[in-house]
């Protein structure tokens, strides 16, 4: 298939998800925050994606993180690889289990969300940037 056409396709099923919902949270696992640290050691850690918005980033995230908030998701999954593991997080939840769906059912093949989110990892102590 053409890259342009997956692309598009993708971001369809990004859109349809986010519209109706989701439902394929039920099949993304959680990791949590103690493995999300000591995989950043492993030779392929895994993807942690911050889907808060800007300010929230700006204002401390899980070192190495990357953001793309939940509004833009959809327009910018090129610029993932769908063959990484992928650690979703926001403040509290729901806005990583509507990213988790929309990279489901965009054929990210694994999808985590990191357990307890940043309100918990900030609860926690644990270094932020």
């Amino acid at each position: 298939m053409q890259t342009g056409l997956r692309r598009t396709l993708a971001t369809a099923a990004l859109l349809a998800v986010a519209a109706c919902g989701g439902g394929a949270t039920a099949d993304a696992g959680e990791v949590s925050a103690e493995q999300v640290l000591a995989s950043r050691a492993d030779a392929a850690p895994p993807l942690v994606l911050d889907v808060r918005t800007p300010e929230e980033y700006a204002s401390g995230h899980v070192p190495g993180a990357i953001n793309i908030p939940i509004d833009q998701l959809a327009a910018r999954t090129g610029e993932l690889d769908a063959q990484r593991e992928v650690v979703v997080y926001c403040e509290r939840g729901p806005r990583a289990s509507k990213a988790a769906d929309a990279l489901v059912a965009a054929g990210f093949s694994d999808v985590k969300l990191l357990s307890g989110h940043m309100s918990a990892w900030r609860d926690a102590g644990l270094p932020t940037e």
